[in-house]
C-alpha cells in the first residue's frame, strides 16, 4: 500500500497584481470568500484529505498568512469576556491543535516548479498534496481526498484535472493521456499552455497534485523553462517518464481566483450556499436581474 500522504504544499508567494490596489499590503490568498479567506478553503480540503502538516511556500508580505494560522490570545480573551461563544470556536478551530504548520520563504520569483521545490528539506521522501488556493472547488467530496482515493488504490501521482475550451488551452498546462477507468487517465505526457493547434487534449491541469518524493530531483536538474521559471508541468514530465502518474477528472466545481470574475462567481456562489445568508442574498440577486 503507498505511504499516507501527510504533508500539504501551499505557494502562496505571488503577488497577486490582478488585484492591485486590494493585495498591495494584503496577500491574494487572503481575500475573503464570503467569511473565509481563500486560504483556508484550501487548508481545510487538505486537511480532510488527511494531510497533518502544512507547508507554506511565502514570499514578502505574506506575514498576514501566517498569523491568521497562529493562535491569537488577545482576541481569544476578548470573544471569552464578551461571552461570544461561537466566534471563539471559530477562531479557535482554525487549525487542529495537532497540526503542524510550517512557513518557508521563496526568495525569488522562479515559478511554481521552483516553489515546489522549496518544500524538499521539509517534505524529504515522502509523497505530499500540493494545493494552489487560487483555484477554489466545491464539492461534496473535497477534491484531493477523491485524489486520495484513487492514489492508495493505485500508487504513483495523480493531478486533477478539468475540462476546458479549446481556445483555452494556452492558460494551462495540458495533458496527454490514455483513458484507463472513469474519470482516470495514463499520463503520457505533458505540455505548459501549448496553443490551440498544439494541444494534445483539452484536459487541463487546476492547482490540485499528489506528488511522490522523485519530483524533487527531476525539479532540481531541469533548470527554467518557459518565462524563465521552473515549470512544475516540465517536472511531472520527467517524472512521468520513469513512474506512474494519472490524471483524475475531478467532481465538483471550480472557480478560477485569480480572476476577479472568478473571484466574484467563486463569492455569490459560496453566498448564495451559505446558511444565514443565502435566502438574502437569492432574493437580493433576483431583485438587481429584474432591474437590469
Amino acid at each position: 500500500m503507498p505511504k499516507p500522504i501527510r504533508y500539504a504544499v501551499f505557494p502562496v508567494a505571488g503577488k497577486g497584481t490582478r488585484f492591485l490596489p486590494a493585495t498591495k499590503a494584503s496577500p491574494k490568498e487572503m481575500l475573503p470568500v464570503v467569511d473565509k479567506p481563500l486560504i483556508q478553503y484550501a487548508v481545510e480540503e487538505a486537511l480532510a484529505a488527511g494531510a497533518t502538516n502544512l507547508v507554506f511556500i511565502t514570499g514578502r508580505h505574506k506575514r498576514a498568512i501566517e498569523d491568521h494560522f497562529d493562535a491569537d490570545h488577545d482576541l481569544e480573551d476578548l470573544l471569552r469576556t464578551k461571552n461570544k461563544d461561537e466566534e471563539l470556536e471559530l477562531v479557535r478551530s482554525i487549525v487542529p491543535g495537532d497540526v503542524n504548520c510550517i512557513y518557508l520563504r521563496q526568495g525569488a520569483p522562479l515559478g511554481l516548479g521552483h516553489a515546489v521545490l522549496c518544500a524538499r528539506s521539509v517534505v524529504g521522501s515522502e509523497p505530499f498534496f500540493v494545493h494552489l488556493a487560487d483555484d477554489l472547488i466545491d464539492a461534496d467530496t473535497p477534491c484531493l481526498d477523491q485524489m486520495r482515493q484513487l492514489y492508495e488504490r493505485e500508487g504513483g501521482s495523480v493531478i486533477g484535472v478539468q475540462t476546458v475550451p479549446r481556445d483555452e488551452t494556452h492558460q494551462y498546462g495540458i495533458v496527454d493521456g490514455e483513458q484507463v477507468a472513469d474519470r482516470v487517465w495514463d499520463l503520457k505526457a505533458m505540455v505548459e499552455k501549448p496553443a490551440p493547434e498544439a494541444a494534445p487534449s483539452n484536459l487541463a491541469a487546476v492547482g490540485r497534485y499528489i506528488l511522490e518524493p522523485e519530483i524533487f530531483d527531476y525539479l532540481a536538474e531541469i533548470g527554467s523553462g518557459a518565462g524563465g521559471e521552473i515549470q512544475l508541468t516540465d517536472g511531472i514530465a520527467q517524472l512521468l517518464q520513469n513512474r506512474p502518474v494519472r490524471a483524475y477528472q475531478f467532481d465538483g466545481i471550480r472557480f478560477d481566483c485569480g480572476s476577479k470574475l472568478g473571484y466574484l462567481k467563486a463569492t455569490l456562489h459560496y453566498a448564495l450556499r451559505h446558511p444565514t445568508l443565502g435566502g438574502p442574498v437569492a432574493e437580493y440577486v433576483k431583485r438587481i436581474a429584474r432591474d437590469i
